[in-house]
């Protein structure tokens, strides 16, 4: 190989930031607990950020850009908020060379600094809903990060909706939870269950927040996308009103959700494999890469006859062509395989010579000699395979990692060993889920839809009580 990867079964840590490193998707920063996206990682942020928006946009939302900076006053408000928030605050006392009348906070999330214009923007029910998503990027002091998966400054989109009232706030709520789910299921190729958060999981000054978990292959959850219920939280700490229809004044409802860079890391642990990237070829910034192979006296026609290939595919497909002559076959093989590009094709004197390519696989491997003029077919229809296949393999692996489990000595065992996603009969007390915590790290992740009815008749396998809810519980990044 060009480059060595840690494999996953010495070291999944190292073997993830290996792939970041190597594939050149993100670089540490001089300022600790940050990252550079590099080129590659960008790309892959964009793409996602596209289809995202496209979703956004259908579900008539629109674009806006608020303040980095928020008076420390808005953010004392809300009391839950601040005090969910306190740790991870960045805070500036001086600017211009003076002490500032009243320090600013680097944003770490926009819910006050967008209620506050809220407030001068609604006055009646004509004015709502107000269905504004923000792209930015927030700064949280984070004490151990990993690039993507959790640093001090990301990027990310945040949606912040005002409602008229609460049954269209929690409408609105699950809409877009269900637009996360779409998107990491049909963009991403990485299945996830949605539910709810238990109170001690949910968002600062949320009501009720729900999530996408996705399980890692390491069989850890990743948190891929929250979804919260604000209630009349946020319109009450900045008294924002609209007057009724019948002439009365009413607090707004209010809904947020965003989702951040976080995304890549999710999808680097979701499909790679020791050899580097895996991408699905909807997200995948080059799908695929012409590699001619040439010797000195066939290199003007291998490359002629390489190019005019490109040439012809370069319009439906986002690809490159290789005309490296300073690295063998087989080093470039390897770095576009690195990279993650899902379908290869490589060109040499004799499949010229018989009017043929060979087409391979990232996902699987598979080699396919194909004549030229059925290639385009081919990796069209290769395309929708790979994406369709790497759905399937990680949902075959959710579900193989998934169990049903009843005692609590079984629930100790499951995590102690390999673990992945329990689901466990909750009697919903806070002791019995932070009792789970201590022993075992493991956290509930989401209270699926349907855990109510599917818990009656069980007992909690942690206290014995009767059970309230199916919870499904597992370690986390």
């Amino acid at each position: 190989m060009s480059k060595k990867i840690t494999s996953r079964q010495e070291n999944y840590s190292d073997w993830y930031i290996d792939i970041v490193l190597q594939a050149e998707l993100a670089d540490y920063s001089p300022v600790k607990g940050c990252m550079v996206i590099r080129p590659r990682g960008y790309a892959l942020w964009e793409l996602m950020q596209r289809a995202l928006d496209d979703m956004f946009k259908e579900t008539g939302h629109q674009n806006a850009y608020f303040p980095l900076l928020i008076p420390e006053s808005f953010i004392q408000k809300e009391a839950e908020h601040v005090e969910g928030f306190a740790p991870e605050l960045a805070v500036v006392t001086h600017g211009g060379g003076e002490k500032l009348e009243e320090p600013l906070v680097i944003r770490p999330t926009s819910e006050t600094i967008i209620w506050s214009m809220y407030k001068k923007w609604i006055q009646s029910y004509r004015d709502l809903p107000l269905l504004i998503n923000q792209w930015a990027n927030v700064l949280r002091w984070e004490k151990r990060t990993r690039l993507f998966l959790r640093t001090t400054e990301f990027l990310w989109q945040e949606g912040h909706t005002a409602h008229a009232d609460a049954d269209e706030a929690r409408e609105e709520t699950l809409r877009m939870l269900g637009v996360y789910k779409t998107f990491a299921e049909e963009f991403m190729a990485m299945p996830v269950l949605t539910g709810k958060k238990s109170d001690a999981e949910k968002f600062a000054g949320a009501v009720e927040t729900y999530a996408i978990e996705a399980l890692m292959q390491d069989r850890k959850a990743l948190q891929a996308g929250t979804s919260h219920f604000l209630g009349q939280n946020f319109a009450k700490a900045f008294d924002v009103t609209y007057q009724t229809a019948a002439g009365e004044l009413e607090y707004v409802w209010a809904s947020s959700w965003g989702v951040s860079t976080r995304l890549v890391g999710a999808l680097i642990m979701t499909h790679s494999d020791d050899r580097g990237l895996v991408l699905p070829p909807k997200l995948a910034p080059t799908q695929v890469v012409v590699v001619p192979i040439f010797k000195n006296e066939t290199k003007a026609s291998v490359l002629d006859y390489a190019g005019s290939f490109y040439d012809e595919i370069r319009s439906e497909f986002r690809c490159l062509i290789d005309k490296d002559e300073n690295n063998s076959p087989g080093w470039k093989f390897a770095e576009w395989e690195m990279r993650g590009v899902p379908v290869r094709v490589e060109i040499g004197p004799r499949d010229m010579e018989n009017g043929k390519v060979m087409v391979v696989r990232r996902d699987t491997g598979e080699k396919i000699l194909s004549d030229r003029g059925e290639a385009q077919e081919l990796i069209r229809t290769l395309i929708t395979d790979i994406q369709q296949s790497l759905f399937d393999r990680a949902k075959a692996f959710q579900e193989e990692n998934t169990k049903e489990i009843s005692s609590y000595s079984e629930l100790l065992e499951f995590f102690a060993g390999d673990g992945g996603f329990a689901v466990v009969p909750w009697d919903g007390e806070p002791e019995s889920e932070a009792k789970v915590k201590a022993e075992t790290k493991a956290t509930i992740r989401v209270l699926p839809e349907g855990n109510e009815e599917a818990a009656q008749g069980r007992l909690c396998a942690i206290s014995g009580k009767a059970a309230q809810h199916m919870a499904v519980f597992a370690k986390s990044y």
